[in-house]
């Protein structure tokens, strides 16, 4: 005889157990279902995108850390929704589980990076430290949770009604395209403004594990035995007072973070919305030194002779019109003040903040010699590259770049041709570009590439090193005479077969 029931073949889905018992009439559980769908999404974009900024902010280089948590995680969410196919004939409680996890890893993965960061500081090679394999772990974990939502999401919702295939997809992507752009909005201009990196992922953790078990002990209660239905509550409930636990000491948890960075002595750490500062010592004769991302820019015991080096060589010759990049700290500042005959001095910096605390903070103002205060000092918040571009012909006799190391990504376009080239426009015949270009011996690639560009840009160059293996170019449109102080020598052996960097093909 013929079996009428044959076995399903290996892989078919589980027969449909029929429509589920529901609380609510089958549209409103569809609703329902939908917008756990959009809140998923929202979530799972937001925890994405603190590890590429806490990443971004913690190892620099924004374009690396975006490929590699992006990219780990669109692989692990396809292996995740494979994996999920195994939890289809127990959908309900597989979610329950999937979002109970990824609530846990989600909101604490920042917590994690940032403490690993902290008390090891070892951000090495690329795969060489603990840290960035952290980084990998926690993209590889939520991808995987990521990816298993939608099989199961899927499940859920053709259990409330069966409806063909194509329309159940349509309606699930919908919502979760739309919860992906609703988080990724609120995470810049929302979330990060408002609470910080720390505590926004510990309430995307909060609000992920409330909506999947609402979602799961709401409407689908009926297909979870009494045991799990505990289970899940004591798991949910154990979650949520961790994420709350985590989010009351995110206080001392950043300053005992900050210590370990700084040591003791941090006195002033602003997140300004550019960048982090820190500020230590300054009082009580202690040595005062500014930070910004977690890298020494001054204060310190060779601060004011790197600014010497920076300024001084540029300034031999006319300087009546100097125009400082960057320097919001009023240190460059102080440096070209320090020359008769400089009439006028525009500082251009990105960050208000900085600035505003180079003016009022008793210690940073009396280390830049309140700079920022002399009325030969004209202080411009602005985008150093768009200032330029605005910059009159033949403006100003100096031009200073003090600005971040060309290896971080933000600040690559800052050295760039195109950059020099309105740089180039901007001086005056016989005008002077100073650039700090990065250490010479550790980084050498980076230091030439810093000098082929600028003779890219149509200017000639003279390169030249301070102690500690800081490197320096000095430009200019004909070639420029190079008076160095005692601490500083010319370099005259370049890397060659080097290329300019450019805005579209960035070499740094």
């Amino acid at each position: 005889m013929i079996d009428p029931h044959p076995p399903a073949p290996p892989g078919a889905p589980p027969p449909w157990p029929g429509p589920a018992w529901l609380p609510v009439r089958p549209a409103t559980g569809r609703f329902l279902v939908l917008g756990c769908v959009f809140v998923c999404a929202a979530c799972g974009l937001v925890y994405e995108l603190e590890l590429v900024a806490l990443a971004s902010s913690l190892m620099g280089d924004s374009v690396t850390q975006a490929s590699v948590v992006l990219s780990v995680m669109v692989f692990a969410m396809g292996i995740g929704s494979l994996a999920a196919k195994r939890l289809r004939p127990h959908a309900a409680a597989g979610f329950a589980a999937v979002e109970v996890t990824l609530a846990l890893l989600g909101g604490t993965s920042a917590m994690a990076l940032y403490a690993a960061f902290a008390w090891t500081g070892d951000w090495g090679g690329l795969w060489a430290s603990g840290p960035r394999v952290l980084l990998v772990v926690f993209s590889l974990a939520i991808g995987l949770l990521i990816g298993a939502e939608v099989p199961l999401l899927m499940e859920l919702i053709q259990r409330i009604r069966r409806q063909d295939a194509g329309g159940a997809v349509a309606d699930l992507f919908a919502a979760d395209y739309v919860g992906a752009l609703v988080g990724g909005l609120a995470f810049p201009f929302l979330l990060l403004p408002l609470l910080g990196q720390l505590s926004s992922s510990l309430l995307t953790g909060a609000v992920n594990v409330v909506a999947g078990a609402a979602l799961v002990l709401g409407l689908f209660r009926r297909d979870l035995s009494p045991r799990a239905r505990r289970l899940l509550i004591v798991a949910n409930v154990l979650v949520l007072g961790l994420l709350a636990a985590a989010a009351v000491l995110v206080g001392d948890f950043e300053r005992a973070a900050r210590q370990a960075v700084y040591g003791d002595d941090v006195r002033v750490a602003l997140q300004t919305g550019v960048q982090e500062v820190v500020l230590t010592g300054g009082t009580d004769g202690r040595p005062l030194a500014l930070y910004l991302d977690g890298r020494l820019r001054g204060g310190g015991h060779d601060q004011r002779r790197y600014h010497e080096a920076l300024v001084g060589p540029a300034m031999s010759g006319p300087h009546a019109r100097v125009l400082v990049l960057g320097g919001g700290d009023g240190l460059a500042a102080r440096e070209v003040l320090t020359h008769p005959g400089a009439r006028r001095v525009d500082v251009v910096d990105l960050d208000p903040a900085l600035i505003r605390l180079a003016r009022t903070d008793p210690a940073l103002s009396r280390l830049n010699g309140h700079a920022i205060d002399d009325p030969r000092v004209r202080v411009t918040v602005a985008d150093a590259f768009r200032r330029l571009r605005t910059t009159p012909p033949a403006t100003y006799d100096v031009v200073i770049a003090d600005l971040p190391d060309p290896g971080i990504t933000a600040s690559t376009k800052l050295y760039s041709q195109e950059f020099y080239g309105l740089v180039h426009r901007a001086l005056r015949p016989g005008g002077r570009l100073a650039v700090h270009a990065g250490p010479v011996d550790s980084r050498p690639r980076l230091f030439w590439t810093v000098e082929t560009t600028l003779r890219a840009a149509g200017l000639s160059t003279a390169p030249y090193r301070a102690r500690a293996d800081w490197g320096f170019v000095l430009a200019a449109p004909a070639r420029p005479a190079l008076r160095l102080g005692p601490d500083e020598r010319p370099l005259h052996t370049r890397m060659t077969g080097l290329r300019a960097s450019t805005l579209v093909h960035p070499r740094y």
